[in-house]
């Protein structure tokens, strides 16, 4: 496959926003239930007097996080790191915890040794 097939239209429709002032992240799949906002409403969508359900920062204080599921981190610093930059963060947390136990039974395995 050729390098341009493989690309990915990029969409900002239901990416994540969040909020610089407290770290709340709007997800549209999820809505905002304390200002009445639906399931699936992108943020662009959401009226000009929505604020932040916990610190009620205006929709400017808010920035593009990106979908979820992808890599966390600048695209820039994606090539870095052995390819574990690329990894979304389910895909880490997998990495991290299966060394984590493939250890934890290699050190247990030495008590059988005589």
């Amino acid at each position: 496959m050729s390098e341009q097939s493989e690309q990915v239209v990029e969409t900002t429709e239901l990416d994540r926003y969040e909020c610089r002032a407290c770290g709340y992240v709007y997800e549209p799949e999820k809505g905002d239930d304390s200002h009445n906002i639906p399931a699936n409403t992108a943020f662009a969508e959401l009226p000009i007097t929505w604020r932040c359900p916990v610190c009620t920062a205006k929709k400017k204080a808010f920035e593009n996080v990106g979908p979820a599921g992808t890599a966390s981190g600048f695209s820039e610093n994606l090539g870095y790191g052995l390819g574990v930059n690329k990894l979304t963060p389910g895909q880490k947390n997998i990495l991290i915890f299966g060394a984590l136990a493939l250890g934890f039974l290699f050190f247990i395995s030495l008590y059988g040794l005589k």
